[in-house]
């Protein structure tokens, strides 16, 4: 059947809307009867085909319209699924939002490479702003964490975004927080947690210090514990050994502390703890715990111990002292005291001890002889009172016009404090000292000197201090004592009159000061007078002072302070003008010999630098004389010529001595140091003297060992040296004697001799041959300028050697050098 009108059918928000083409679309509401569907569209349609269609189209909607009914029903139910799932997460988000604000902290959440998600209490990073998320800008951690943290958060956040890689660290902020930070991966995203610690912090701190406290209380327990000499232990509570001190160690002999607790090593054998521990447990728990004295084995003796052992909480502690040495002492004392007894019986002085109820309780054999009372009164312990009635009775008391009241005052020691002491003037001519000491226990002591014999000796004394300062007070040197205090105490006539004190004055007792402010006006110079104040008055070191005082008038006084006993001085004065006068006139006449030579050495020096230059030319034209360069000389022109070198070489050796002491003197010579060659140097100086020892009929013999060696020093001046010294050996040496030269060398020296045959020289001679200018010929034709030996102790002397004569007449002579082999530290220092 063909169909001329399409039909369209449209399902919107449960309605069902049929529409034909060319016809009003007609909407089909649910439960619609399908008649009445027919019926509105039967009045456009005007064949079967159409009826057709409509009732096709009509089941079609009514199928299309029971299936929306029940898909609605599915979709009822997925609406109240999804309701129910949102109020879940509702739920959820309320709670992950209460737990994220129960405390301060943030949740930093990156996704990607994007910008960071703040969830939590924001003031937590900058202090300002309030709980909140969302935010997108985090701040520097520079900005609020110290330097050190910042960038170790910076680092651990960039593995953690970059890798994945966790960390947990602790934070401190610029404001002194603490904050945890905690960072982890979790799907595919990088979560920071940053919560605040500071109280977590502190109270972790506070328990830390708290700790460290406990520990170092309990470690200087230990160390004072282990300071101690006396063994200390500690118990668990099954009665082993948990700690022990040194002390304790060392009387096991356990080696360590470790070794004596591994091996329960006990100071006490078993019947001793068990002893201490029953009775512990029977003593009442608030009785009073004594030591037990116990004998046990320390450090491999046998010793006497007071053990004490108590209960604590965790166990036992215990400590021994030995008592050895305290019973040892009382021992000791008890022989002490008898040997006190023994020693007071001898004593000169009258001993009597009362007690407390005035009875005597001791008395030594000088008490009972000076009273004359009977031994048997005395050791019938009679009263103090009892005694004093019958010495009154015997009439060798002091006489008393009412012994009642002197009694009564002398018995009132008991009751007083301090000693106090008395004099007793008994009938006999005797003199007491009397001296009532309290003793602490109650009683009293009483000490009877006899003083009668000491007071005859103060009146003699008394008559010699007198006759002493009668003495002083006659003599014609001014003596003066000042006493310990510093005042005047006795000055004689001749010091008054020398210094114009007046008798006022002296009678005052003034001080030192005053004394010397009078003396000044006359001896103006303050430096003696500082010296002089210094000794009377110094309490430091008090040595005798001697020094010289000037007074205006010329007069030069020697002033002498002597320490006397007690602290007091005596000053004395000596008039030494005259002797002054002459020595200064010593002394101008040896300074005017002084300026003579060193004038002299000038002149000296002088002429040697104006003889040189002139000698050089003479010695220059003798030697082309001699070489015949100008014309050739006769036999005797030659005699002379050799005549003219030799006397013009011996010369220019003493210009250039004198000239070199010279230098020496003036301190402008040095040395040029170098390896010198000890072999060479001597052959060197014997090859200068090779004519003079054949013409001498002298032999020379040469004492070098081969492996003598090279040493340090001026080679120019060790050949001059040794030359000068052979020089002086063949000087004083007949024809056919030997002159030898010895060279020996230790680890710290080299010694040059060099030995003659000749006459020698007596003592007085010898002492002065180094001196400058001393020439001897000694009963030979050589004599020298005197220079030779001045110049080998000047050149020895400045290598740091020394040099030593040792000659007798008839045995000839040995001069010997010793040069250190390294340069002396000193003198190298100097020379830099």
């Amino acid at each position: 059947m063909r169909v001329e009108k399409a039909a369209r059918i449209v399902v919107c928000a449960g309605s069902l809307v049929v529409a034909i083409a060319g016809t009003p679309a007609r909407a089909v509401e649910p439960g619609m009867d399908a008649s009445a569907v027919a019926a509105g569209f039967g009045q456009h349609t005007h064949n079967a085909a159409g009826l057709a269609i409509l009732i096709g189209l009509t089941v079609f909607a009514t199928i299309v319209a029971l299936l929306y009914m029940r898909e609605r029903g599915g979709w009822a139910r997925r609406e109240r699924d999804l309701v129910d799932e949102l109020s879940a997460l509702r739920g959820a988000h309320d709670r992950a939002e209460m737990l994220l604000n129960a405390e301060r902290q943030v949740l930093v959440t990156w996704s990607g490479r994007g910008a960071p998600t703040l969830e939590g209490d924001l003031s937590l990073i900058d202090g300002k702003q309030a709980p909140g998320s969302g935010q997108a800008a985090l701040p520097d951690f520079e900005t609020w964490l110290h330097a050190v943290d910042a960038d170790a958060v910076n680092t651990a956040v960039e593995a953690l975004r970059a890798r994945g890689t966790g960390f947990r660290l602790s934070l401190r902020t610029q404001s002194g927080r603490f904050v945890d930070a905690h960072g982890q991966a979790l799907s595919g995203r990088a979560i920071l947690r940053l919560r605040e610690t500071t109280d977590e912090k502190r109270e972790l701190i506070d328990q830390r210090m708290t700790l460290y406290e406990a520990r170092r209380s309990l470690s200087a327990l230990s160390s004072l514990l282990d300071s101690i000499p006396q063994p200390v232990w500690r118990r668990n509570r099954d009665g082993a050994l948990a700690w022990v001190n040194l002390a304790y160690v060392a009387a096991v002999e356990a080696g360590s502390r470790e070794a004596a607790l591994e091996g329960g090593i006990e100071l006490l054998d078993r019947h001793a703890r068990d002893l201490i521990v029953r009775d512990e447990t029977r003593r009442p728990a608030s009785g009073v715990r004594a030591a037990h004295r116990l004998s046990a084995v320390v450090a491999g003796g046998r010793r006497t111990l007071d053990v004490s052992e108590t209960a604590i909480e965790t166990g036992r502690v215990g400590i021994a002292v030995d008592v050895s040495e305290l019973e040892s002492v009382r021992a000791d004392l008890h022989r002490q005291m008898d040997a006190n007894v023994r020693t007071l019986d001898q004593l000169p002085t009258a001993v009597a001890i009362f007690d407390a109820s005035q009875r005597l309780i001791f008395h030594n054999a000088a008490y009972r002889h000076l009273w004359g009372l009977d031994q048997g009164f005395l050791d019938g312990r009679p009263l103090d009172g009892e005694i004093l009635d019958r010495l009154r009775a015997t009439r060798k008391l002091p006489e008393q016009a009412d012994f009642k009241s002197w009694k009564s005052d002398v018995l009132a020691a008991y009751r007083a404090v301090e000693a106090s002491e008395a004099w007793w003037y008994l009938p006999d001519g005797r003199s007491l000292r009397v001296v009532a000491d309290p003793n602490p226990q109650g009683g009293l002591t009483y000490l009877f000197d006899d003083v009668s014999e000491n007071m005859k000796l103060e009146s003699r004394y008394n008559a010699l201090m007198r006759v002493q300062a009668e003495t002083l007070d006659t003599l014609k040197e001014p003596v003066a004592v000042f006493g310990a205090d510093g005042r005047l105490t006795f000055a004689n006539r001749a010091f008054a009159t020398l210094w114009r004190l007046d008798p006022e004055t002296l009678g005052e007792r003034p001080r030192v000061d005053a004394v010397i402010a009078a003396c000044q006006v006359l001896s103006p110079d303050e430096d003696p007078w500082l010296d002089i104040r210094g000794a009377i008055t110094g309490l430091e070191s008090r040595a005798g002072l001697t020094c010289r005082l000037e007074i205006v008038d010329g007069t030069v006084l020697d002033c002498a302070a002597q320490p006397l006993p007690e602290g007091a001085t005596l000053l004395t004065l000596i008039d030494v003008t005259a002797s002054v006068n002459v020595e200064r006139a010593l002394t101008d006449k040896n300074d005017a010999l002084e300026r003579t030579s060193q004038l002299r050495d000038t002149f000296v020096n002088h002429v040697s630098y104006e003889l040189r230059s002139p000698l050089t030319n003479i010695i220059g034209f003798t030697q082309l004389l001699g070489d015949e360069t100008v014309g050739a000389l006769n036999e005797r022109q030659r005699e002379y010529s050799g005549h003219i070198m030799r006397s013009s070489g011996a010369l220019l050796v003493m210009i250039n001595d004198i000239l070199d002491l010279a230098s020496i003197d003036a301190g402008s010579l040095e040395l040029t140091r170098e390896v010198v060659d000890v072999r060479a140097t001597v052959d060197a100086a014997v090859r200068g003297l090779e004519d003079r020892l054949a013409d001498s009929a002298i032999s020379l013999d040469l004492d070098v060992p081969d492996d003598v060696g090279t040493f340090v020093a001026d080679g120019k001046r060790v050949r001059q040296i040794l030359f000068n010294l052979l020089s002086n050996a063949v000087g004083f040496s007949a024809p056919g004697q030997h002159v030898r030269v010895e060279v020996r060398r230790d680890a710290s020296e080299l010694t040059l001799s060099v030995v003659d045959q000749g006459q020698g020289m007596p003592a007085e001679v010898a002492a002065r041959v180094f001196d400058r200018f001393e020439s001897h010929t000694l009963g030979t034709r050589h004599r020298g300028v005197g220079l030779g030996l001045s110049i080998v102790r000047s050149f020895v002397e400045l290598h740091g050697g020394r040099v030593s004569l040792e000659s007798e007449p008839g045995q000839g002579t040995r001069v010997t050098c010793t040069f250190p082999v390294s340069e002396p530290t000193a003198r190298r220092d100097a020379a830099e």
